[in-house]
């Protein structure tokens, strides 16, 4: 798998918006995984203070080198993070990707997974991609994805602070 635009697009995922005009109603809510990446051309310019909501009492963060010390270079893709179907089945990819945007606005989030996109000063330029999958394929879906990026890249993505793993 390639994790480009047109690797992910052979992969079978969809969208490519950019986040700053992202309406959530054409996001399938169906589970899946979606993706984070950089247009082409982008430079990274990281923000003192990020946009993200706080956590637990926590702020999201990060001092400028270790933003830096996360950067992959070349890597088009920035964060891979997966969608479930929630306790309760109301959950999917709108409603994740819509609680990940509300995040970068500043609201509380659930978690902050992937809260490092909230510090780019251009996030709004970002697009977000998807792909349906099924409930019971998202964990190892997930999984592969990191451990193919990492095998591609030799770590994870950017704002992927933790890798995700399949329950042996």
């Amino acid at each position: 798998m390639q994790f480009t635009r047109k690797g992910l697009k052979a992969e079978g995922f969809a969208g490519f918006r950019p986040i700053g005009s992202l309406e959530a109603m054409r996001i399938p809510q169906g589970t899946g995984v979606f993706a984070v990446l950089a247009p082409e051309g982008f430079q990274p310019r990281f923000l003192k203070k990020s946009t993200a909501g706080v956590f637990k009492k926590k702020d999201p963060s990060l001092p400028g080198p270790a933003l830096a010390a996360e950067w992959v270079d070349a890597a088009v893709v920035l964060y891979l993070g997966k969608a479930g179907p929630g306790s309760k089945g109301n959950r999917g990819l709108r409603r994740q990707v819509q609680e990940f945007l509300d995040f970068g606005q500043g609201k509380p989030p659930g978690h902050w997974d992937g809260r490092l996109v909230w510090q780019l000063a251009d996030a709004d330029q970002l697009l977000i991609a998807w792909k349906e999958l099924p409930p019971e394929h998202l964990p190892r879906a997930e999984a592969d994805y990191h451990t193919a990026f990492v095998e591609e890249h030799g770590r994870l993505p950017f704002a992927n602070l933790v890798r995700a793993r399949t329950k042996a």
